[in-house]
């Protein structure tokens, strides 16, 4: 029974001992067996492995790929446009006796902090060597790898390998937004005023050119317009010419009878004139026989119709009954009072009168 009490006291002691010298090191995790604050092992390799009970301890790290996300801080390009930038990086602890060295008991959460200086400080001299542009276009990918490459370098004093880095955002601050708003509206407004001028200068031109079109071909209507009056003119005038040389003393009473007929319609129309005016010469002529017989001598050479428009006039003229007629036209002619309508269209009837003396 003693024996019992004794050895059942000693086997759970030893059993304690056992386990507590016996560890489990995960695929996931990589383990330091520290004694008295030594790091007296490490373990990189999963499964069972053993420590001193009581003497050694045993610290436990990730060996999976951790994320760090940076606090977005402000940098300062080559054109002194300050943004704001966002990035995260990715790493993992590659020597965890040098990280345990480097970090002490303060473990991932020391290790970050250091990392954040060390991002932080890479990338504000990285970016600050470039233009924004060239941040904000497609370079950024090299910019990227250039930050990375940079903090690989202090990161291996922690023992930590930097597997990535990058840019998630890239930002104005927050009081340069509006001056930006403002600079990219007017860069907008200006290019649609330009494309306005430009717009208004293409239509002015073809305004101008339809312009110049219509004035031309206006004049070349004009000009053959002319052209064709003044051919009829020129042949007017020689039909008067001709007509006038063959017969002058005709030619002079046939324009006369036109006069008298144009002037003398009787739609309510008077003339106010001098007995003794030219317009009456043949009216007071003592010899209507002699008028008519002149006018039927010179029927035969007047051609067409206005031989017959003469040959008619001269027999009108001839059955007025001579002076008596003339004196009673002229007397009626003498006491109406007229207007001035009548007078012109016998001015219009004699102006051929130059032309057929050319």
């Amino acid at each position: 029974m003693r024996k019992t009490a004794i050895i059942l006291p000693i086997l759970v002691l030893a059993i304690i001992v056992g386990l507590s010298s016996v560890f489990v090191v995960d695929e996931r995790e990589k383990a330091l067996v520290l004694q008295f604050g030594r790091v007296a092992k490490v373990k990189d390799d999963p499964g069972l492995s053993f420590k001193i009970p009581l003497v050694q301890n045993v610290v436990r790290y990730d060996d999976r790929i951790l994320s760090r996300d940076i606090d977005p801080l402000e940098v300062t390009p080559l054109d002194d446009r300050r943004l704001v930038v966002d990035a995260f990086a990715r790493y993992r602890i590659v020597d965890v006796e040098r990280f345990r060295q480097a970090v002490g008991v303060g473990g991932i959460a020391s290790a970050e902090s250091r990392l954040d200086s060390i991002l932080r400080s890479q990338t504000r001299e990285i970016l600050g060597t470039v233009s924004s542009n060239d941040i904000l276009s497609t370079d950024r990918a090299a910019l990227m790898l250039r930050i990375r490459d940079a903090a690989i370098e202090e990161a291996t004093e922690l023992g930590i390998e930097i597997v990535d880095v990058r840019l998630k955002r890239t930002d104005l601050p927050r009081q340069n937004l509006d001056a930006t708003f403002a600079r990219m509206r007017a860069e907008r407004e200006r290019e649609a005023a330009d494309e306005v001028a430009r717009g208004k200068e293409a239509a002015q031109r073809i305004r101008a050119q339809a312009d110049r079109t219509s004035v031309e071909t206006v004049s070349e209507a004009e000009r053959e317009a002319e052209i064709t009056r003044g051919e009829a003119d020129a042949r007017r005038n020689a039909i008067f010419a001709e007509a006038f040389s063959r017969d002058q003393e005709f030619f002079e009473f046939y324009r006369s009878l036109n006069a008298y007929r144009k002037a003398l319609k009787g739609e309510n129309s008077s003339m106010v004139m001098s007995p003794d005016s030219d317009f009456f010469n043949y009216l007071r002529n003592p010899d209507p026989s002699g008028m008519a017989e002149a006018a039927r001598r010179a029927i035969p050479a007047a051609p067409g119709a206005e031989s017959t428009a003469v040959e008619t006039e001269a027999e009108t003229v001839e059955a007025q009954g001579g002076q008596a007629a003339a004196d009673d036209v002229t007397g009626d002619a003498g006491e109406t009072q007229g207007q001035n309508g009548a007078a012109s269209a016998a001015g219009e009837a004699a102006e051929p009168e130059p032309a057929a003396a050319q």
